[in-house]
């Protein structure tokens, strides 16, 4: 005997049939799009990058001529050791591996142990400090440039990598602690309070437990850092403007090698240049790309 409840599942089953199939389409669609979308997005970041690298192994009549866009007819190194020994480009680079490894580490330790007081401690004025770090987040730094220059100049470090590391520090941490912060509370709090009553230190409990723990998170921020850093031309401008050659960084080095250009016309030699400055910042993030997806998505599934 077939039940009214029975007739309703019956005469309804192939409505809702349909809707599945509508939803699925309209997903196959939406995917198809993003995929699109994807493969564009990808087109306009890659082949500006792969045509530098070309670009660095063909001659000057092959770059400005009317097939730009054709493959070298012959992979010389000749433009990397220019931009190498002439250019200066290994010793604009090892001053800012020496720069942006100093800064990023102090940036780190200062920003992880701010991070974890203002996440894990409730005292007077936390909020306060929390939104001041933030605050530096919406602080251009071409606005500082002028103030800066002086403030720098007065403390004696003007023309110093010291000064230039400094001011990294200060401009890198709103982010890291903004970063950092919310990562940390994320973590569970009972293996902090078990450390702590098994006579563990609150430095120690720091260090040794809970940076463990959010080395996802860590290694992050501090690729983000790293090219930031990297990348980094208007506050070395500003800082080391008077200093000479050999204090400069990879960015000045670039910009004086493009102005160079247009009148040694040694294009070949500018883009590898600029192949140099980009494969550094490219194996990193292609080595670490996995701890930075994750650090990314640990506080959301949390």
């Amino acid at each position: 005997m077939v039940t009214q409840t029975d007739a309703y599942r019956v005469a309804g089953a192939p409505r809702a049939a349909a809707r599945r199939r509508q939803k699925k389409n309209n997903i196959g669609v939406f995917g198809a799009l993003s995929h699109v979308a994807l493969i564009v997005w990808t087109i306009l970041v890659v082949g500006p990058i792969l045509w530098t690298f070309l670009a660095s192994f063909k001659t000057n009549p092959e770059i400005v001529g009317d097939a730009p866009l054709a493959l070298p007819n012959s992979f010389s190194w000749a433009s990397w050791g220019r931009a190498w020994e002439k250019a200066h480009i290994g010793r604009y680079m090892l001053n800012t591996v020496l720069v942006v490894g100093v800064s990023t580490f102090f940036t780190m330790l200062f920003g992880s142990m701010a991070a974890y007081v203002l996440a894990r401690f409730r005292f007077p004025g936390n909020r306060l400090i929390y939104y001041l770090f933030v605050s530096g987040l919406s602080f251009p730094v071409f606005l500082a440039l002028v103030p800066l220059f002086f403030v720098v100049r007065n403390l004696g470090l003007i023309d110093t990598h010291t000064g230039v590391i400094l001011v990294y520090i200060a401009y890198s941490l709103p982010f890291t602690v903004f970063f950092l912060t919310a990562f940390f509370k994320t973590l569970p709090q009972s293996v902090a309070e078990a450390a702590m009553m098994d006579g563990s230190s609150h430095t120690r409990t720091f260090f040794q437990i809970m940076v463990p723990m959010a080395r996802p998170g860590l290694i992050s921020i501090t690729i983000f850092n790293i090219l930031g850093q990297w990348n980094q031309y208007l506050l070395p401008i500003v800082l080391l403007s008077g200093s000479v050659e050999d204090k400069w960084l990879i960015t000045q080095g670039i910009a004086n090698i493009n102005t160079n250009a247009g009148y040694e016309a040694d294009w070949p030699g500018l883009f590898a240049a600029l192949s140099m400055a980009i494969l550094p910042m490219l194996i990193v993030y292609i080595v670490f790309q996995r701890q930075i997806q994750s650090g990314l998505t640990a506080g959301a599934v949390k």
